[in-house]
């Protein structure tokens, strides 16, 4: 079973040659190996290059074990490049080699060498990338499979597909399992054994019962508001635990290192700022969140939220929840001044969009309060309401688009119109 990985592969073929070295990174699992040493070698020999031009080590494969040595890595590729035509060096988890940054940066002045790697989120991170390679580091991030990429081998209807993948995610290794019980296996002992364990080993931490706990919280909260001072209280309260604010910032900035979640910050739209705390955490892939929490909370709205700002993020947008602040007149005739919600405000080059989750709209009244805040915003700029609702779309009289899910999911380019 083949599954295409248009979207980051299209990014490896844009970076070819660009003089630097390609460093794939992305949530363990998710197929970076996949990518560059099946779809982006298969993309190569298309176009002509032949095989003793593509210089492939696995080094996590022991049967490489001896060209994890640094001098011994070097002399191989060295020894493979016989000629002036451009060579395409692919290392696999190259974290397995010492020095590994000495060894990558030596092919940096090589004018026919084009250089791509992958490597564990406990030795490989995007600030490794930013550090190590002198400003010659092009990370190019990969995803879990997105809908698209998943329905295009899943086996059943899309109505189907969409609640398979809102509940085990799209780590590419789910599709081999056809229970329940195998895929919530799988999901529960990635985290537990991968993980966790490539968090300790990077970060060095022995107590990790407030990490883990951590973890279950932000999982059992997504598209809620929240920040380190909150979350302290709480686990004061629930959890009487003393664990810091300062320890979990600490923790919520391990856990986008790793690629679990993202942070999604609060934008005054009318004000034009950044507004500094609450913020709101994702996960990058809902079958990792699920799993954290036993698949006890299937909350379809948050999950659909989570759903939409991870596409948006592959999309290549930035992605800031959005606050429309707003003076009105309570009963009393007394100004009250409110904030009201805009699920994600989305920018990509001059491009922005507004977007709002609502998992379905049963009611005109559901409709208007779904709407207001979006109504309130007196831009240009295209605004969207996203509904499970199975519509066709339309566009009402103040300008604001409604589409079905599975029409903005499928369609990668659903928001331009």
């Amino acid at each position: 079973m083949e599954i295409k990985r248009d979207i980051h592969l299209r990014k490896l073929i844009e970076s070819k040659h660009n003089g630097m070295i390609k460093v794939v990174t992305g949530v363990r699992r998710c197929g970076k190996s996949y990518l560059l040493f099946n779809l982006f070698c298969h993309h190569l020999k298309e176009e002509g290059i032949e095989d003793n031009h593509i210089i492939k080590v696995d080094l996590e494969n022991r049967r490489n074990k001896a060209l994890r040595d640094p001098d011994a890595l070097l002399h191989y590729i060295d020894s493979r490049m016989t000629d002036k035509q451009m060579y395409y060096i692919l290392l696999d988890e190259v974290q397995y080699v010492n020095e590994f940054e000495d060894v990558l940066n030596s092919y940096l002045s090589i004018e026919n060498a084009d250089v791509y790697v992958t490597g564990s989120n406990s030795k490989f991170l995007s600030k490794d990338v930013i550090t190590e390679f002198r400003g010659r580091g092009d990370e190019i991030k990969i995803t879990p499979l997105c809908f698209r990429e998943f329905m295009s081998v899943y086996q059943g209807t899309r109505e189907k597909g969409l609640e398979e993948y809102m509940l085990y995610g799209g780590l590419p290794k789910i599709l081999d399992y056809s229970t329940i019980e195998r895929k919530a296996e799988y999901l529960k002992g990635l985290f537990k054994k991968t993980y966790l364990t490539d968090i300790k080993e990077r970060y060095k931490i022995k107590n990790d019962d407030d990490l883990e706990e951590l973890i279950d919280v932000v999982a059992s909260s997504i598209g809620g508001l929240t920040n380190p001072t909150k979350l302290e209280n709480t686990f004061q309260t629930v959890k009487h635990s003393n664990i810091s604010h300062t320890t979990i910032k600490a923790y919520l900035d391990i856990l986008q290192d790793v690629f679990l979640i993202e942070k999604a910050v609060r934008y005054d739209i009318k004000g034009r700022k950044y507004i500094d705390t609450p913020a709101k955490y994702y996960f990058s892939d809902l079958g990792l969140r699920n799993a954290r929490i036993n698949f006890r909370q299937p909350e379809e709205t948050h999950m659909m939220e989570n759903l939409i700002y991870n596409e948006l993020r592959l999309r290549g947008m930035s992605v800031d929840v959005g606050v429309v602040v707003k003076n009105e007149k309570d009963a009393n005739g007394v100004s009250v001044r409110k904030q009201l919600e805009v699920d994600f405000v989305c920018n990509i080059g001059s491009q922005r969009y507004y977007i709002q989750s609502a998992l379905r709209l049963p009611t005109e009244e559901k409709r208007e309060q779904e709407v207001r805040s979006l109504k309130s915003i007196n831009d240009s700029f295209k605004k969207f309401v996203i509904t499970e609702d199975l519509i066709s779309r339309y566009q009402d009289n103040d300008g604001i688009i409604y589409m079905n899910i599975y029409e903005f999911l499928l369609d990668e380019n659903s928001l331009r119109v």
